[in-house]
């Protein structure tokens, strides 16, 4: 009987050994475990790299959405700044021919058709004045390319280099643009 015992001890032994072996399988990672963490690891980086591109992305579209409003309305107010700069343009040569009429006069004219003439011409002058519209008249200035226009150049040694001598045609500025430049005669010593 005790030869029955002791195998079944040995039997009970190697039982528990295995179940032993068994439930350390099963405590340590096998490659399908670890395949599984890291895919689970993976997945969740990619999404935050996903969810940080789409922040980006987004922050990115409300700047283009703020700056694209931003430009339309400079756009909206240049447009009713500006907007009068070719009504100016076809109107010029009027004041133009009213100006040339005023330095032609024959002697056979009368004193009131000139008054007339230049009443017309200052009330358009002031008419035009009231939108921002100012002539240029640069007598006696330096000459900037910007505002001017050289036609011709003259020598004298009473006036300094660059400076306007004579005015052909006047100039013209809608608020600050220049939408014709005066047509001048400049010093070149």
């Amino acid at each position: 009987m005790a030869k029955k015992q002791k195998a079944k001890e040995k039997h009970d032994f190697t039982d528990e050994s295995v179940e032993n072996d068994l439930s350390l399988d099963d405590a340590e990672p096998t490659d399908e475990n670890l395949d599984s963490s890291s895919k689970n690891t993976d997945e969740a980086e990619s999404l935050e790299e996903k969810i940080s591109e789409l922040e980006e992305a987004l922050l990115r579209s409300r700047a283009e959405l703020d700056n694209a409003f931003k430009r339309n309305t400079a756009d909206i107010e240049k447009a009713h700044k500006y907007g009068v700069e070719r009504l100016l343009n076809e109107l010029l040569p009027v004041i133009d021919n009213l100006e040339h009429a005023l330095n032609n006069f024959s002697k056979d004219s009368t004193k009131e058709d000139k008054e007339g003439v230049e009443l017309t011409l200052k009330s358009f002058e002031s008419a035009l004045d009231k939108f921002g519209i100012r002539p240029i008249y640069p007598i006696n200035e330096h000459f900037d390319p910007i505002k001017h226009e050289a036609v011709m150049t003259s020598k004298d040694p009473k006036k300094e280099n660059n400076e306007i001598e004579k005015i052909f045609q006047r100039g013209w500025e809608l608020h600050d643009r220049v939408v014709r430049p005066a047509r001048v005669s400049v010093i070149k010593n």
